[in-house]
């Protein structure tokens, strides 16, 4: 095996050491267990397929401007609302 000299912020190394000791592992596979699952993760997100999500269904669809957002927010909050005024007096 092969020393290499690494740089690390002084904080993330405290904390990296803190978290060691306490699991009762060394320094070294703490951190070679944290680049190993970096690089799984880039591996994994590679290797998924690109998903097309449509923007609005149909071109006859919605327009999805902000003020057609606001007015769906504001409704669901209303119904929200009124479900809820009618659970409290069905309990009442």
């Amino acid at each position: 095996m092969r020393r290499t000299t690494v740089r690390i912020d002084e904080a993330l190394l405290n904390e990296t050491k803190a978290y060691a000791a306490r699991n009762g592992r060394s320094l070294t596979s703490v951190m070679e267990d944290a680049l190993r699952q970096l690089l799984n993760r880039s591996t994994e997100a590679a290797d998924r397929p690109r998903v097309e999500l449509p923007l609005s269904g149909s071109p006859d669809g919605p327009k999805l401007t902000l003020e057609y957002i606001k007015e769906m927010i504001e409704q669901d909050d209303i119904e929200h609302y009124l479900a809820t005024c009618e659970v409290r007096d069905a309990n009442a």
